[in-house]
């Protein structure tokens, strides 16, 4: 069975319209936002140990230059800030956009924490400790869980080419794995300067069309909202990087990533989308299991964007062919949802 969505001028133009908006917004806030960063000293402060424990040289060595910089971080609150006023003026819809702004919020603020104990640390690894920000992760999707499957009604994933499929209660663990998951890689990901937010771009276009051709058109510009933000931000991002969007940035976007496509019930498509963000993450857990179970590295360094720039690559062409990477995993992942579904 088919279906067939109509995309209105007016869906299309108002979806456009908060997209510019943001990207407009952003621009014009990021000069005091930066100027607020530089003046409160908000340096963030580099890792010297692999997640393991032990020292990491190669990291160390790649990125000595960048660690002889003070470079703020938490400028991730320009892209979520931006993108929850806007949303909360022109696009509040309870079906639509209710649930991802408190994904988005509440994850920038978990997020904005974590790169307080970061600015603050002294030495290892810096941040939240692991187990409390997993902990709050946690509550986050579950959260959102309940609202979804209680609420909303949703029980259903979708398999593109095969159908929707009622899973339950199995719904709700599902739902969290998602969102702790997504908001997890692409923090993993955020390790170069534009690296993530072109990403992050890409994807969330893809997610504004497809949310569009389901006739969410609320979801939809949010989508586009999240985007022009980020997009915003990534300008100033681009090598030499201005500033940082921390955890405060990764985090909220990662997750809110993961509920729009729950939202979409997009959730098999993903993995698609967000591809770059999947082999950062496969290659982090490869390089872990490898050293504790045979003693020896997979990747000169991971995730994998650094075993690239070991290699000999510019930091400017490891992120440039990522996002043309991330850009075409962006398009199949669209394509494989529109005709996933008959359209």
């Amino acid at each position: 069975m088919t279906e067939t969505i109509t995309i209105t001028s007016v869906g299309l133009g108002f979806v456009l319209w908060l997209t510019a908006l943001a990207f407009i917004l952003g621009i014009g806030l990021t000069p005091l936002l930066a100027d607020l960063l530089y003046r409160l000293k908000v340096w963030k402060q580099p890792r010297d140990t692999a997640i393991t424990g032990e020292k990491a040289p190669v990291y160390l060595r790649l990125h000595k230059k960048k660690h002889n910089r003070n470079i703020p971080t938490m400028a991730g609150v320009l892209i979520w800030g931006v993108a929850a006023l806007i949303t909360v003026i022109f696009n509040l819809d309870r079906a639509g956009t209710w649930l991802p702004l408190f994904i988005l919020v509440t994850a920038g603020v978990l997020g904005l924490v974590d790169d307080y104990v970061n600015i603050k640390s002294k030495a290892g690894i810096r941040g939240l400790d692991a187990s409390v920000k997993f902990g709050a992760q946690l509550l986050i999707g579950a959260a959102g869980a309940w609202w979804f499957y209680s609420k909303l009604g949703f029980d259903v994933i979708h398999l593109p080419g095969f159908g929707d499929y009622s899973i339950g209660l199995l719904y709700i663990p599902l739902f969290i794995l998602v969102i702790v998951s997504t908001a997890n890689a692409v923090n993993i990901t955020d390790g170069l300067d534009g690296l993530a937010g072109g990403l992050l771009s890409s994807a969330f276009v893809a997610y504004a069309m497809i949310a569009l051709t389901q006739g969410k058109v609320e979801l939809a510009a949010f989508c586009g909202t999240v985007a022009g933000a980020t997009l915003a931000y990534t300008w100033f991002n681009i090598p030499p990087a201005r500033f940082y969007m921390g955890d405060t940035g990764s985090l909220a976007l990662g997750a809110t990533l993961g509920a729009v496509a729950m939202l979409t019930n997009t959730v098999v498509v993903l993995v698609v989308i967000g591809g770059v963000f999947v082999v950062e993450t496969l290659s982090s857990i490869i390089q872990i299991w490898s050293k504790k179970l045979f003693g020896r590295k997979v990747f000169l360094s991971a995730p994998i964007h650094h075993h690239f720039e070991a290699l000999g690559w510019p930091e400017t062409k490891v992120t440039m062919r990522f996002w043309v990477i991330g850009a075409v995993c962006a398009v199949i992942g669209l394509i494989i949802a529109l005709f996933g579904r008959g359209l």
